[in-house]
């Protein structure tokens, strides 16, 4: 039986912040207290740090099978501990696409051989995500998926995106949509506008993402079911899934990092690690996706973690891949854009990170109760870092925020009671 206390922390509850020990033993959090003098196998020194509930992850990217020299499940999971992320949830672009059950076995399976973040598989929507024919939705999910997503590419068809929903809600599974019109998006690799007309770079109209959570709310609206809009990026969109949740529909949605704390003046530099899908926008937006996160519009933060080998990368703007470096970098950007500027409390931060994801998808939340296991993450506020992702765990070392001074540093992750 093992044992661990974490002594002298500020613990961050859903509603407050309040000074306290945290003892855990055999992974279960066995007392929160003041001054708890209890031996333990270990003891973690957390005065002036904050412990929060562990984070978790609703959309990354960790290419295996097939694609591991960008990133594999260890890697990954890995990495996703060095960013406080306790739990996980890998999209299913890889190759072969996992669209069905002997696939998000293998995931769940090599999860069990890394031992380190909790990965959960979430499974393609489609058959090889062609969005031609739907996969094996109620199989993956009797093999443990925990939600479906054709994630890089959308179900352009409206007719079987609604036979998706209907049979999924007959299962109780979740989709979770990529919206982008690709005939509005197409050949597009910047946000459409006056920075893109300066860079000389083809533009993705905002419509392109607007007009597709517009269908999809419809959608989901017309059957009375739930929907979650992945990576939202502007205002329009906010607008619309705010409009949406004042109607009573069941559509929840998740933004990234990115696109709180940059905008696509990135772009000018012409940093392919600036190239992301949907893309960067204009400072109207950056402002309108903090003021949904502060509304509750947007549900959670998730970071949509697209590793990429750096001779991918390191091509002109319109060859190189979409996508940034994102799970070692998330919780301090969070902080840095949103607590630091005093847009959010720490509690509604913890939500954003942690309860919201969980929630969203049916995971247990591992609040900071005592009798819940011990997914924990403590963190140094005070600490300020200078991204280097050389020094990554990921193998993406394609990060936007390469060289950004950020503050608030994970110092200590611990998943079922073990410090990872």
């Amino acid at each position: 039986m093992s044992s661990l206390l974490i002594k002298g922390g500020s613990v961050v509850l859903l509603d407050k912040v309040i000074e306290r020990d945290i003892l855990v033993k055999d992974g279960k959090i066995v007392s929160i207290a003041p001054k708890i003098t209890d031996k333990t196998d270990k003891v973690i020194d957390a005065k002036g740090k904050h412990i929060f509930a562990g984070f978790v992850d609703m959309h990354c990217h960790l290419r295996e099978p097939g694609f591991e020299y960008k990133e594999n499940i260890e890697s990954g999971a890995k990495a996703a501990l060095k960013g406080g992320f306790t739990t996980i949830c890998c999209m299913p672009n890889t190759n072969p696409v996992i669209d069905n059950a002997a696939l998000v076995s293998f995931v769940i399976n090599r999860d069990k051989e890394v031992n380190a973040a909790k990965v959960y598989p979430i499974g393609a929507i489609t058959k090889g995500q062609k969005g031609e024919s739907l996969a094996e939705i109620a199989n993956m999910k009797k093999a443990g998926a925990v939600a479906f997503s054709d994630d890089g590419v959308p179900v352009e068809s409206g007719s079987l995106m609604k036979t998706a929903l209907e049979y999924a809600d007959t299962f109780d599974c979740l989709l979770i949509s990529h919206s982008e019109d690709k005939s509005l998006s197409k050949n597009g690799v910047v946000n459409e506008g006056y920075h893109a007309s300066v860079a000389g770079l083809k533009g993705i109209p905002k419509t392109a993402e607007e007009s597709m959570i517009a269908r999809d709310i419809l959608l989901a609206e017309y059957l009375n079911t739930k929907i979650h809009i992945a990576h939202i990026s502007t205002k329009g969109s906010v607008d619309l899934i705010r409009q949406a949740k004042a109607k009573g529909i069941k559509v929840t949605c998740e933004t990234c990092p990115h696109y709180f704390a940059a905008t696509d003046k990135e772009i000018l530099s012409y940093n392919t690690n600036a190239k992301i899908n949907p893309p960067l926008r204009e400072e109207s937006d950056r402002l309108a996706i903090i003021e949904g996160l502060k509304d509750g519009t947007i549900d959670c933060i998730a970071t949509d973690h697209a590793p990429h080998d750096l001779s991918e990368k390191n091509q002109e703007f319109d060859l190189a891949p979409f996508g940034t470096s994102g799970f070692e970098t998330a919780f301090s950007l969070s902080y840095t854009y949103l607590v630091k500027e005093k847009h959010l409390t720490l509690p509604q931060l913890s939500k954003l990170l942690s309860f919201a994801p969980a929630k969203i998808l049916g995971l247990p939340f591992n609040e900071l109760k005592e009798g819940n296991t011990a997914d924990i993450t403590i963190a140094d506020l005070s600490k300020t870092v200078t991204v280097d992702s050389k020094k990554f765990v990921s193998k993406g070392k394609n990060c936007l925020f390469d060289g950004w001074k950020l503050q608030g540093v994970v110092t200590n992750t611990i998943v079922d009671g073990v410090e990872r």
